[in-house]
């Protein structure tokens, strides 16, 4: 029983943490100077443009985030999934890029593209190699951003090579002559093939999914993510000490 409360203890100490980063990451003036730079006044937000961006040992995960963060959220989507559409901007999607911004957690993502083998096309498989260029270019995290508040129609093989270039207009800097031609000849066709692989072996039933320090959201904790204010909770609940 100690150990049970001390879990649920430390559970609430993380979170506790987590959500005063995400009420900084969101603005908040920090009455008690804590938080802030040497004058007393709210660290700046970092934006997408600032995080630090990799690819892992393994040749698919995507690392966001500072490599120095205690907590690891690995999230596993397919871009033609309209729950995962949901969950980054109308969920935890934007709870977890403010704890991202805030160095506390690295989200770490696997791109997988199972829906174009259910309902016909190419679109996740093209979105993923877009993507993965992008990641050549520093642009993943604004990239990846942009797509999903624009993603189309599940039933529509939206992902064409004219639309991902129009979104990747939208992305300072991202446009180029090596972009567009991984994009136009899918440059990264082995690393989406792996990456689908790889989300076959996690573990995961489908999309979205999260792992927080390895431990996968499920039960009554999976519908929590989907709301800002809880996701944090859902991450210190699970994130190691």
């Amino acid at each position: 029983m100690r150990g049970g409360r001390a879990g649920r203890a430390a559970a609430i100490a993380v979170a506790s943490v987590l959500l005063g980063a995400l009420a900084t990451g969101c603005g908040s003036a920090a009455h008690d100077g804590g938080g802030g730079g040497a004058d007393g006044k709210p660290a700046a937000r970092a934006s997408a443009a600032d995080v630090t961006e990799s690819l892992a040992s393994d040749g698919t995960t995507v690392r966001v985030g500072s490599p120095d963060a205690r907590t690891v959220v690995h999230v596993y989507e397919d871009a033609r999934c309209p729950v995962c559409r949901r969950f980054e901007t109308k969920g935890g999607g934007e709870a977890l890029r403010d704890l991202v911004r805030s160095g506390q957690v690295r989200a770490e993502y696997t791109l997988a593209s199972f829906l174009d083998d259910r309902l016909g096309g190419h679109g996740s498989q093209k979105a993923a190699n877009a993507l993965r260029a992008a990641l050549d270019a520093g642009k993943f995290a604004e990239y990846h951003d942009v797509l999903y508040a624009h993603q189309p129609e599940e039933s529509v093989d939206g992902f064409t090579d004219a639309f991902l270039l129009d979104m990747a207009s939208r992305v300072k800097g991202l446009r180029s002559k090596e972009f567009d031609a991984a994009v136009k000849d899918m440059k990264y066709r082995s690393f989406v093939t792996a990456s689908e692989q790889a989300f076959e072996r996690s573990g995961a039933t489908g999309t979205p999914a999260l792992k927080v320090d390895g431990t996968l959201v499920d039960g009554a904790r999976y519908d929590q993510i989907f709301d800002k204010s809880t996701l944090p909770l859902v991450i210190g609940a699970l994130a190691r000490d």
